[in-house]
């Protein structure tokens, strides 16, 4: 039997998933996205989980799509690429709305589909040698299925330049275009995202959860329409037990009841 694709590992409240192919540098297959939709799916629905971290085996976060899947895909028909087409859009849009935190820990080359997966955590933490790439048109094709979310991420000037060159991009300069948040050396790669994981585990489970909804509410909410939305928001938070317990210990100068 064949290694699984990805690895799942539990410590505490913390959900880690490994892109597990280090020999091809964790190329996406049909079996790897199968493999991590369903655990993403299956997370999504853990309430224990408090974020959810992925990264890769090996020297590579993940650079892109396998070989032999692509020959297979060469070889299909328009409505076969379709229907993998859609099966990648199913696990981005996951990971992307999944409800809970999700860190991507960049241990190195994130190549097309990796830069996809990356765009569509919440937080990126990428190592200093980390590289990233919208490389499609090299191949004659185009970052379809990625590209909204690398555009939601890094903005429509920037993807007008990456996505019509196929370069690449180093960790420095991804950071300053916005796909990650924090650029450290390899042996800080583990540390800062303990540190980021710690930040939001300060956080109550529920306002956390509601605070990234609140991201994707305003953002595809009219502008116009903001002021009907968000004193609804605050006013349940206010009134939700968890809300009532944060402020209490604020009042009271204790640690509030989910920390520790």
């Amino acid at each position: 039997m064949s290694a699984p694709r990805i690895l799942l590992d539990r410590d505490g409240p913390i959900a880690r998933i490994t892109l597990n192919r280090p020999e091809i540098h964790n190329a996406f297959d049909e079996h790897l996205i199968a493999q991590l939709t369903s655990a993403l799916e299956a997370l999504a629905t853990d309430a224990t989980v408090r974020a959810v971290v992925l990264t890769g085996a090996g020297r590579s976060f993940s650079a892109g799509a396998d070989v032999d899947w692509m020959r297979r895909m060469a070889d299909n028909d328009e409505a076969t690429n379709l229907a993998d087409a859609r099966r990648l859009e199913r696990l981005l849009r996951t990971l992307d709305e999944l409800p809970r935190p999700t860190i991507a820990m960049v241990n190195g080359a994130a190549l097309g589909g990796g830069t996809g997966l990356t765009a569509c955590c919440d937080i990126a933490i990428a190592a200093e040698a980390a590289v990233f790439g919208t490389t499609e048109v090299r191949l004659g094709i185009i970052p379809a299925t990625i590209g909204p979310y690398v555009m939601r991420a890094i903005g429509a000037r920037q993807a007008r330049r990456y996505f019509l060159t196929g370069e690449r991009i180093g960790a420095a300069e991804a950071r300053r275009i916005g796909l990650v948040h924090e650029v450290v050396s390899a042996s800080e790669l583990e540390a800062k995202t303990r540190a980021v994981i710690e930040a939001i585990r300060a956080g109550g489970p529920e306002a956390v959860r509601e605070a990234k909804r609140l991201v994707r509410l305003v953002e595809d909410t009219p502008s116009e329409r903001i002021g009907d939305l968000t004193p609804g928001l605050i006013a349940a938070r206010r009134a939700a037990a968890e809300g009532k317990e944060g402020i209490r210990a604020f009042l009271e100068k204790r640690k509030p009841g989910w920390v520790g």
